[in-house]
Parts: structure tokens; sequence; C-alpha cells
């Protein structure tokens, strides 16, 4: 089974509040994107986001620029159901994000929550490196959260790839300056805790 027939599966069988990284408020998330100072319009990309709830609070907050790119068109048909009329006014692409083609310098904040862990090949992470390179401004603010070094080894049935700061430091290389990380206890809705780490970078003028 391909990747995205996996994630289709995925939410066509289940509830997107029943997801093990299901969160009713990113709230890490949120106030990292408040500390790295974005405007209301900010240009803020979120990979992987299909289902989450970070683009609601972040439509509810004014924010009028948001781009939502997941591999699941399931997901992402359901998060605009949720959202009904304001979500007509958010950007949702469908497509992996080591092949699909951003715009160039776009994006004043790049959000990923649980995405990239799930790139255990290392091209795939240089091919997303690469993406993120060409499509975040100078000065813009990345968001990653994966499994911490202690969490899980597996998740949704696939093999993860876990991190301290400093291993996802160094995936992101010498173009960006980490500028804060902190870790998370994410309680599942089954009620399991998963140890998460969120990195904040600034990308560096060229």
């Amino acid at each position: 089974m391909s990747s995205k027939d996996h994630w289709e599966n995925v939410y066509a069988t289940k509830a997107s509040d029943s997801v093990s990284w299901f969160q009713p408020h990113a709230a890490l998330s949120l106030r990292m994107i408040r500390d790295a100072g974005a405007s209301l319009s900010a240009e803020i990309i979120d990979i992987g986001g299909g289902a989450s709830t970070l683009v609601d609070d972040l439509a509810t907050s004014g924010h009028t620029a948001l781009t939502v790119l997941d591999l699941s068109g399931t997901a992402l048909a359901k998060s605009k159901a949720r959202l009904g009329a304001n979500g007509e006014r958010i950007r949702w692409r469908e497509g992996d994000i080591t092949q699909t083609e951003l715009p160039e310098q776009a994006y004043d904040v790049w959000h990923d929550r649980a995405a990239f862990h799930f790139l255990v090949e290392p091209g795939d992470r240089e091919r997303y490196v690469v993406q993120l390179q060409r499509s975040l401004r100078a000065g813009g603010c990345v968001i990653i959260a994966t499994f911490a070094d202690d969490g899980p080894v597996r998740c949704s049935g696939l093999p993860v790839v876990r991190y301290s700061p400093a291993a996802l430091d160094a995936e992101l290389g010498a173009s960006f300056e980490l500028v804060e990380h902190e870790r998370e206890a994410h309680r599942t809705p089954s009620g399991t805790v998963q140890s998460f780490v969120y990195c904040r970078w600034r990308r560096r003028a060229s």
C-alpha cells in the first residue's frame, strides 16, 4: 500500500478526533507562532495538517493567509467541512511534501507537527529540506514537532524517526538558526502519553 493509500484509509475509517495525534487545540504550536512575531497577514503553511485544528484557531485569531498541505484528500475534506464558510478562505493543497512544487519564497511561517518523523528515508528528508529552503522567506519561522527521542517507535502502523533537538537541528542545516525547543507530553484520545519535541528556527539571511 502506498503512503497516500495508507493515509486515505486512516482518515476514511477513523474520526479525526480519535487518531492518536489529535489535539483539541494546538496550544504549543500557537504559542510558538505568536512568539515568532507572525503578523495576521503572514503567509503560514501547515505541512501534514489535513485534519489538524491548528488552522481553526489561526483563522479564529484573525490570520488571513493560511495554507494547509496534506497527502490525504480525505483529511483535507474533513477539515473543510468542519470549518464551513471559514474554510473557503484557506488554501487547501493535496500532495506529498517531498514531491509537491511549492512557490518560491512564499511563506513566513512553516509549521509541521507529526509529519517529518514519518520520513524514515534520508532522501525524503533531504527533499523536504530543499522544499523548505526554496519556499520560506529569509527571516521566516520554522516550527517542527516530532516524536522525542523517548517517544514511540511506530505510529499508525508505520515506523518513525525519533529526535532530540540537536538531531532535528542537524537535519535542517546551517541555513536555519535554532531559537527554542520544548518537550510536550501529548495525551492521546485513548489516554496514553507520547513524548514530542518542538523546535523553532529562524531562517538566516542568505
